[in-house]
Parts: C-alpha cells; sequence; structure tokens
C-alpha cells in the first residue's frame, strides 16, 4: 500500500512539475509573442497611416487564434487541421501588413504621373514649390497626399527639404519616388527648369507603368497556372479524405505515408518556386 502511495504521490507531484513548466512556457510565449506582435503592428500601421490601437488589434487576433482553429476542429473532427490552421493564424500578420504595405506602394506609383502633371500645372502657373505641395495635397487623394503632407509638415517644422525628402524616399522605397527625390534634388542643387524635368519625368512613369501592366497581364496566365497546379494536388487530397477516409488515413498514419507526404509537400513547393522565378520578371 505504502509503494502505491509513493508512486502516485511521485506520479502527481510529476504531473504538477509538468503542468507548471508547460504553462509557465506559454505565458512566456503569450507575454513575447504579445509585445512582438504590438510593437510591429504599430510601426507597420503608422507606416501606412493606419492608426488602429495594438491593444486593440492584439484582442481580435487573439479571438481569432482561439475561434478559428475551433471552428475548424469541430467541423473536421480533426486535430491536425485546427493545429495546421493555428500555426497559419499565428504567422498571418506579418503577411498581410506586407500585401497591404505592397498595394500602398502600388497605388502610390500609380498616382504619381498624374500629380507631378498637377505639380508642373502650379509651377507654370508661377506658384512656388512648397505651394505647389500643398496644393497637391488638397487635391491628390490618399496614399500620395498623405506622404506629400508629411513631407510638408516636416518643412514647416524646421527641417531641411532634403533630409524631408530622404524621409519620404525611407518611407516609400520605390523606383519611381526615388527618380522624383533626384529630379528635386538635382533641381535645388544646379537649378534649372524643374517643370519642364518633372513634366518630362511624369511621362516617363506613365509609359513605365504602362509596359509593367503589359508585361504583368502577359506572365499572369502563369502565375495563374502556377496556383492552380500548386493547389489542385491539396484540393484532391482533401476531397479524397472524405471520399476515401481510410485509404488516405495511410498517409497521415504511417512512415511510409509521412515519407510520400513530405516528398509530395517538398515537390509543390519545387514546382511553385519555378514557376513563379520564370513568371517573375524585373522592370
Amino acid at each position: 500500500m505504502t509503494t502505491w502511495m509513493l508512486i502516485l504521490f511521485f506520479t502527481l507531484l510529476s504531473s504538477m512539475l509538468f503542468a507548471y513548466v508547460v504553462i509557465s512556457s506559454m505565458r512566456q510565449f503569450f507575454s513575447e509573442y504579445r509585445q512582438t506582435f504590438q510593437e510591429s503592428a504599430d510601426v507597420n500601421m503608422a507606416d501606412m497611416f493606419m492608426f488602429i490601437e495594438p491593444s486593440q488589434l492584439f484582442m481580435y487576433n487573439l479571438a481569432a487564434l482561439v475561434i478559428i482553429p475551433l471552428l475548424f476542429f469541430v467541423l473536421t473532427g480533426d486535430v491536425l487541421i485546427g493545429g495546421f490552421v493555428f500555426v497559419l493564424l499565428l504567422i498571418m500578420p506579418p503577411t498581410v501588413y506586407k500585401i497591404m504595405h505592397n498595394k500602398r506602394l502600388k497605388k502610390i506609383e500609380a498616382q504619381l504621373p498624374d500629380a507631378l502633371i498637377m505639380l508642373t500645372g502650379g509651377l507654370k502657373a508661377g506658384a512656388s514649390l512648397n505651394m505647389a505641395l500643398e496644393s497637391l495635397v488638397k487635391e491628390q487623394p490618399a496614399p500620395l497626399s498623405q506622404e506629400i503632407a508629411l513631407l510638408v509638415r516636416q518643412q514647416r517644422l524646421g527641417v531641411d527639404f532634403d533630409v524631408c525628402l530622404d524621409n519620404m524616399e525611407e518611407r516609400v522605397p520605390t523606383q519611381s519616388l526615388s527618380m522624383l527625390v533626384a529630379a528635386l534634388k538635382i533641381s535645388r542643387e544646379i537649378g534649372g527648369n524643374l517643370a519642364e524635368t518633372l513634366e518630362t519625368l511624369a511621362e516617363t512613369l506613365r509609359r513605365k507603368i504602362t509596359m509593367e501592366g503589359k508585361i504583368e497581364s502577359l506572365t499572369s496566365q502563369g502565375k495563374m497556372q502556377g496556383i492552380v497546379m500548386t493547389g489542385l494536388p491539396v484540393m484532391l487530397a482533401v476531397m479524397l479524405s472524405f471520399i476515401e477516409p481510410e485509404n488516405m488515413a495511410k498517409l497521415y498514419t504511417t512512415p511510409s505515408g509521412f515519407v510520400v507526404l513530405g516528398i509530395v509537400i517538398l515537390m509543390e513547393m519545387m514546382g511553385y518556386l519555378f514557376i513563379k522565378k520564370i513568371t517573375t520578371i524585373d522592370v
């Protein structure tokens, strides 16, 4: 009896220690994840002029991490699927930020030619560069107007104009804006007809956007084929898992099935990367 009591005591003690270690690790991970998420959200949202409270955004993300994987587990009854969805949601915010940031940069590039034409018109009408920039802020929609407004506001606070241009170029790291910044700096250093320079730059950027659009339309079919060919085996595996669960279970429960699954995933990734590399053309 004493032996069984000792065994039970040490078993409970071991379980309590294990639970303590797990809970402590989870609390540390949660604290670090929260700090990293809020700092990243604060910086990324400020760069995109989206002023959302990071703590509130974290609570939404936390709710999604709990509710969505649980919903998938209830619908499918598979713990692996729920865990996969949890990991996917855990790493998704940086990807979402990057996609939003890239869309914003593309929108700024698309607005630049018209903005330069408007700026040229103001200079030809006799307005100074600062007055033309202020007029541009009022006439142009976001996000370009937000960047120009920040540049004008920094200049009013006494920041050197070249430094303001460098800050804007750092916030919007695109070739088109770099060309505009270079044109403005050169004009301030050596003089010249700034209106004519900006007009020529606007025409160059418009042709550049047209060429990029043609290239994107020509390569879009190949990109879509890569997505379809990559997703087709995954969708087929999901359908067969519902149609023939006993046969497909061997793929997820046996060592040979894990090997086959690993080879399939590796080949899928390699195929997608090859197609992406072929259809991605630097301009």
